[in-house]
């Protein structure tokens, strides 16, 4: 097993390429399945999630390859509508194809999904959404099995609330529908920038949906779409990490291809902190004298604090200077990473979905290991500040949402290697 061997105390400079959204990516390639033909998708991180979703494609029918950053999709030959177990239950996001297969096939036989264990995350959204689009459902055997019945209810016009605003639950909805002959309305449907990109992929590609009065319509179109040329934007949680390691490191880093509104919540909590953020011809330019202030922070849906960004702000925060407070909203296990940083000499009280921080002079470098992708790369950052040396391991959770993690942190200065 791999893991990550640290030497803190390093100062992150320089500029740092951002990769391809990873939240982006995978709901997209699902929807290459509803445009029957040859898909070019650039600038997509080579990451363990994307591999898994290319396995589902081809178990689908498609052809994929995969080369420089760039996915060549064929869904022309799209003929299998069961996608087994050991696939799904790598990650959540693969359940997505099941929206994919609704809309381009008619039915679906899908396992449940799995992922990170950040608690639990029922696909009940996913469901009554389909159910609205008059998908019949029926769980057997841990597979759901979605049948378009007679397509009579997609002829109509269909109002969907969502109970949360789930992003799988809407993206999977957005695909389901993309092609229906009845135009549909998803109430409460998240927001968060990879679901705006999904939905200008699904426009290119000649579907109509559009956001009106804080409602997603899709509008009917009863076709399938069109193949095309689509490049994937910066991952904003991978700017967000860097942002908060070169904070950390009391650094001063440039990160190419990184858009200011997607980062807004952390931009506005760093220069709350006291972090220098400045906007640049190209990216985001993030600088620090190694001071900081303490602060508190409560997740939510975009446009809110991401939760995939509260682990690395964590760590950041068991250096700031007084006490914070970090309440999770979304996840009820996404403090896992928390006991391993009070290894590392965080002092950290959790109560509940609350944490109070209380800020400390210098972490030690310790063994420690990775629960999930967000809480990994927070260790990860608080070895890069941690006096000595910190070993982290089970980095294959980082591999499934960062592009050669530790090859861009040399770059910038930063003593990592992976070790066996």
């Amino acid at each position: 097993m791999k893991k990550f061997v640290i030497e803190g105390g390093h100062r992150l400079e320089g500029e740092v390429k951002i990769s391809g959204s990873k939240n982006a990516c995978l709901p997209i390639m699902a929807a290459t399945l509803l445009a029957p033909g040859k898909h070019l998708l650039h600038g997509v991180p080579k990451l363990g999630d994307v591999y898994t979703m290319i396995k589902i494609l081809r178990v689908t029918g498609a052809s994929v390859e995969f080369k420089d950053h760039t996915l060549i999709i064929d869904t022309g030959e799209i003929n299998n509508p069961k996608v087994p177990y050991e696939l799904v239950s790598k990650m959540r996001a693969s359940f997505l194809i099941t929206g994919a297969l609704l809309g381009r096939l008619g039915e679906a036989y899908v396992a449940r999904p799995g992922g990170c264990a950040i608690g639990p995350r029922p696909i009940d959204e996913h469901l009554h959404g389909f159910e609205m689009l008059g998908i019949e459902i029926k769980e057997e055997h841990g597979y759901i099995n979605a049948q378009m019945g007679n397509r009579q209810l997609a002829q109509n016009n269909v109002e969907i609330h969502l109970n949360e605003q789930s992003v799988t639950a809407t993206e999977n909805i957005l695909l389901a529908s993309a092609t229906a002959k009845g135009e549909t309305h998803i109430i409460n449907g998240a927001r968060e920038p990879h679901i705006i990109e999904l939905i200008n992929f699904l426009n290119l590609a000649g579907a109509e949906i559009e956001i009106k009065d804080d409602i997603i319509v899709v509008h009917k179109t009863g076709d399938s779409l069109h193949p095309l040329e689509y490049e994937i934007s910066a991952d904003y949680i991978e700017v967000g990490t860097f942002m908060i390691g070169t904070t950390i490191t009391s650094g001063d880093v440039s990160l190419i291809g990184a858009k200011w509104e997607d980062s807004r919540a952390l931009i506005t909590k760093l220069q709350e902190m006291g972090v220098e953020v400045e906007k640049t011809n190209n990216g985001i330019r993030v600088k620090t004298n190694g001071s900081y202030n303490s602060c508190s922070i409560k997740t939510a849906p975009y446009p809110g604090f991401p939760t995939d960004l509260q682990p690395q702000l964590t760590s950041l925060l068991a250096l700031a200077d007084g006490t914070s407070v970090v309440t999770e909203t979304m996840f009820e296990q996404r403090f896992n990473h928390i006991p391993e940083l009070i290894r590392m000499g965080a002092q950290v009280e959790v109560d509940g979905r609350s944490a109070v921080i209380n800020g400390v002079q210098k972490l030690s470098g310790a063994q420690v290991m990775a629960s999930d992708i967000r809480g990994g790369v927070a260790l990860v950052l608080a070895g890069l500040v941690a006096k000595g040396r910190t070993e982290v391991s089970r980095i294959y959770h980082i591999d499934r949402g960062y592009e050669e993690l530790e090859v861009k942190l040399e770059t910038l200065g930063a003593e990592i290697n992976r070790e066996s």
